[in-house]
């Protein structure tokens, strides 16, 4: 089984990004809304994430989707698109589990 955990990326333009991946089967549960000049502000956007997640009133829902907001309202993270309302719901529950984890891997 897998522990959750963040993981740095090069994004296409050079700059960083990061992802979010779920205890057990490793898969991609949320993606930075952004990307970073440097790697430090990505690590910054992770530490907000890991911070911001446990609470319900930081998620804005869309019809199959969701943001995560950081302290000044802002999305730090966005979902996939999912299939429908309980998928997404399903989702929320797994970033605010697995949102804390402090292992980040950098993959650049």
């Amino acid at each position: 089984m897998a522990d959750a955990k963040y993981q740095i990326k090069k994004a296409v333009n050079g700059q960083y990004t990061f992802v979010l991946r779920s205890k057990g089967n490793a898969e991609i549960i949320l993606r930075a809304s952004e990307t970073y000049v440097t790697k430090q502000g990505c690590i910054n956007g992770i530490n907000s994430c890991q911070i911001n997640s446990p609470y319900d009133r930081n998620y804005v829902k869309r019809l199959y989707s969701f943001s995560l907001l950081a302290a000044n309202s802002k999305a730090i993270g966005v979902s996939e698109e999912y299939s429908s309302v309980a998928a997404r719901e399903n989702g929320i529950a797994a970033v605010k589990r697995d949102g804390p984890t402090p292992i980040i891997e950098d993959l650049t």
